[in-house]
């Protein structure tokens, strides 16, 4: 297969490691990849050569996955966009079904669950918990933002959460069930 008859894929991660391996792996399973590490870097890229496939990271620095959801759907609808998160919750999932992703998954997601995610149908496929989510982990899901939003900073983010530093860690060493 030729360079020109292969898949059009563009992946966005901050991740630069995680970019490269995922890249190489989806090109082995026959994608032409395009790659860029920001919502900001990538949106030229879409605009002058609309992927047929597409897999994002939520979390950048920047402006988030979804802006780029968004765009790539208005783009061309037919895109078939995967959605990637190291802190999945069913807002966001929701959110970027709404915006035109094709299916959302939580980090760590390897190549082949990504090709088998294009397949899927966000309407029928995308499923929900039945029971809601419990506070332990609505709160470890907003712990881990907060983390995150600070550079994996303990202190810091102990602060704006008023927590004492202590507590904090012993909450980040409890995975609430069900994550």
């Amino acid at each position: 297969m030729t360079p020109a008859e292969k898949p059009s894929l563009l992946l966005v991660d901050d991740d630069e490691t995680f970019r490269a391996v995922l890249s190489r792996a989806l090109e082995k399973r026959g994608f032409t990849v395009t790659t860029a590490d920001s919502v900001e870097t990538a949106l030229p890229l879409a605009i002058a050569n609309p992927p047929e496939y597409a897999v994002l990271d939520l979390k950048m620095d920047g402006a988030s996955g979804l802006v780029l959801v968004q765009k790539l759907h208005e783009l061309d609808p037919a895109t078939r966009i995967v959605m990637l998160t190291g802190y999945a919750s069913i807002a966001t999932a929701v959110e970027a079904i709404k915006l035109g992703a094709t299916q959302y998954l939580s980090k760590p997601a390897n190549a082949d669950e990504i090709v088998a995610a294009f397949g899927h149908n966000a309407s029928t496929d995308v499923q929900f918990e039945a029971q809601p989510a419990t506070v332990e982990r609505l709160e470890w899901e907003h712990i881990q933002r907060i983390l995150h939003e600070n550079g994996d900073n303990i202190s810091a983010t102990a602060r704006i959460l008023n927590m004492h530093r202590r507590t904090l860690q012993r909450k980040l060493a409890k995975r609430p069930t069900g994550l």
